[in-house]
């Protein structure tokens, strides 16, 4: 049995952020689950996904995140307890159906969590989607603790239920991440199975319902509003005339740097957790007696500028602050030392920092920078279109996913990254705004995320450009989920169907279709090369399991290579693929055979022919 579906109320056990949260709503009795992976929030479906197949759990892993909420909002509107989980930039393609659920609202507690990325570890963009809950006018919960997360998404369903309406929890990478003892809970039983009752003064949002269902949705956030007031979430710690107003994990790292500053009797913190709609008048009566007000908060200055209101309404003038370039900056995570530092330069708090070791005699540590892996198809797939384009003056949209790294020299293919999708759609722009050749990259799982809409709108404007689609038979970057060109039967699960990208492509109407694999060099670069030569919309589809998915499976014949005593030091090898199998000895190339998986790539490009398989 899965870990997290233990009926064992009491049992403490150390658990990943996300599977805090997978066993939070396991207890609140979910009974339906949808999502797009999107890293800091993989792993909460991944667990979900497992339980799904233990128990009346419905989960499902939906073609983009629009669709994922479209299909979540029908079973919360059906009377299920619902749960919708994305990364920060995928609520932005679920902004179109969100803005409006707000209005019609919900039968059953629906629960969409959005995963921020302070630093951006694995994302595109800093955004702060706690503005998303503003705008939608939507409540939000903000966990500041991996055990706090758990039952902070227990407490949103029963919030959803209450107020009828779907509520957002955001999470940011430090919580996702972190690892901490969570106690469990009872589990609560599930219901499977509802019923939708026809409310078309409610579900069906033509203008002349939309305008009384806005009045609604601001009577539930004034409801809301009343309900944050008392709020266990929200609460005030400490006395004193200093006040420190955070959220996240920034109220840990306050209360660290309030008892290291030996403030504790000087000091106060408000802590926010349930963000939107802001407790008011909580927030007003903490202002009233307090000297000096700073805000700790990563990311934009959003419950500093709603505090400065709230005070400015009452007419306290005291200083408030948070954002400066004295203070906290709006860019990237906070981390204690830098919360504790700001601290006492705010509050005037005499404070020697703890000094440094010294590192002069540590050697420096080498950059590693991200890397596609050994015998990763893409590499040669890039290495392929640049040969086949190198007398070209080529444009190369690139997409998200393992292959974005396809920019990084020596590869250097891919010029333009924006968003999911984007690669085909910008490709229609280059090609018509400019005399330069178009070719675009996209991963499968994002062609059938939002590369499809771009496609069809190339087939219908007749633009020029030529379309790669890595097929590699999974969503690699995020963790190996399904896509719907997954053969489900690898995974030892039957039910599902699967799409074709081949059929998909030709019944848009793209008329030059063709296949490659990518491990036959020649052969590919040919190919190419025709599709290149093609006037119109052109579309190769690149096909080779990523090669870790293949190991996992077992698919890979192991099989490593060497370099022999043929090799005169071209280094064609390094200079223009750059596998991390290789490595340098003595200035002679080597390979690593613990980590070559046999693609062969190397040896169809060496002009010697040095590259040989390794005999075992």
């Amino acid at each position: 049995m899965h870990k997290l579906l233990n009926d064992s109320p009491g049992e403490k056990i150390m658990l990943l952020g996300n599977e805090a949260i997978a066993r939070g709503a396991v207890e609140a009795g979910v009974a339906f689950a949808t999502t797009y992976p999107g890293t800091p929030s993989s792993e909460i479906s991944l667990n979900l996904f497992q339980m799904s197949q233990e128990s009346d759990l419905y989960f499902e892993y939906s073609t983009n995140e629009k669709v994922a909420l479209e299909v979540a909002a029908a079973a919360a509107n059906s009377g299920l307890r619902t749960f919708c989980m994305m990364k920060h930039v995928g609520l932005n393609v679920a902004a179109d159906p969100l803005m409006t659920l707000a209005y019609v609202g919900v039968t059953g507690g629906m629960v969409i969590l959005t995963a921020d990325d302070p630093s951006m570890f694995s994302s595109q963009n800093e955004q702060d989607n706690r503005y998303y809950a503003k705008f939608g006018n939507l409540p939000m919960l903000e966990p500041s603790s991996v055990p706090e997360a758990k039952e902070m998404i227990k407490y949103a369903f029963e919030l959803s239920e209450e107020l009828n309406q779907p509520v957002l929890l955001r999470t940011t990478t430090r919580i996702n991440h972190s690892n901490a003892y969570v106690t469990f809970g009872d589990i609560k039983p599930m219901q499977t199975k509802g019923r939708f009752e026809k409310d078309p003064g409610r579900c069906v949002t033509v203008p002349v319902v939309s305008r009384q269902l806005h009045v609604k949705v601001l009577e539930k956030m004034n409801r809301a509003k009343r309900i944050a007031e008392t709020s266990e979430f929200n609460l005030i710690e400490g006395s004193g005339k200093f006040g420190i107003i955070a959220n996240g994990v920034s109220y840990h790292y306050a209360q660290d740097a309030v008892k290291d500053l030996s403030i504790e009797n000087n000091a106060k913190i408000l802590r926010l957790g349930f963000s939107n709609p802001m407790p008011e008048q909580q927030i007003k009566d903490f202002l009233a007696d307090c000297e000096k007000v700073l805000v700790i908060e990563e990311g934009e200055p959003f419950m500093e500028e709603a505090v400065k209101a709230f005070a400015q309404e009452t007419g306290i003038i005291i200083l408030i602050n948070g954002k400066s370039e004295a203070l906290f900056s709006r860019l990237y995570e906070y981390d204690p030392a830098m919360v504790r530092k700001n601290m006492a330069d705010y509050f005037g708090i005499e404070y020697t920092p703890t000094e440094k070791l010294s590192v002069d005699n540590v050697p420096e540590i080498p950059m590693r920078p991200p890397n596609l892996c050994s015998g990763c198809s893409h590499r040669a797939t890039f290495y392929e279109i640049q040969q086949a384009a190198k007398d070209m003056d080529i444009i190369c949209p690139n997409d998200i996913g393992c292959y974005t790294l396809g920019f990084m020299p020596p590869l250097s293919t891919g010029d333009f990254v924006i968003c999911m999708g984007s690669s085909v759609s910008s490709s229609c722009g280059f090609s018509q705004a400019t005399d330069q050749k178009v070719v675009s990259v996209i991963g499968d799982s994002t062609f059938f995320h939002s590369g499809m809409t771009g496609l069809v709108n190339a087939v219908f404007n007749n633009h020029n450009f030529t379309l790669v689609i890595l097929e590699n038979d999974i969503t690699a970057m995020t963790g190996h989920q399904p896509h719907p060109g997954v053969d489900m039967e690898r995974f030892g699960l039957s039910g599902f169907g699967r799409v074709n990208i081949e059929k998909v492509v030709k019944a848009f109407g793209v008329e030059h279709v063709s296949i490659i694999k990518p491990f036959k060099v020649k052969k590919s670069i040919e190919t190419i090369k025709e599709a290149l030569a093609y006037k119109g919309v052109s579309v190769i589809i690149s096909q080779e399991p990523c090669a870790l998915y293949a190991k996992s499976l077992k698919l890979l014949k192991p099989r490593a290579f060497k370099v022999s005593d043929k090799c005169v030091d071209h280094r064609d090898c390094i200079n223009t693929i750059a596998c991390p199998s290789f490595y340098l000895e003595d200035e002679k190339v080597k390979i690593d055979a613990d980590t070559c998986v046999g693609c062969a790539v190397c040896a169809q490009i060496c002009p010697e022919n040095a590259i040989t398989p390794l005999k075992k």
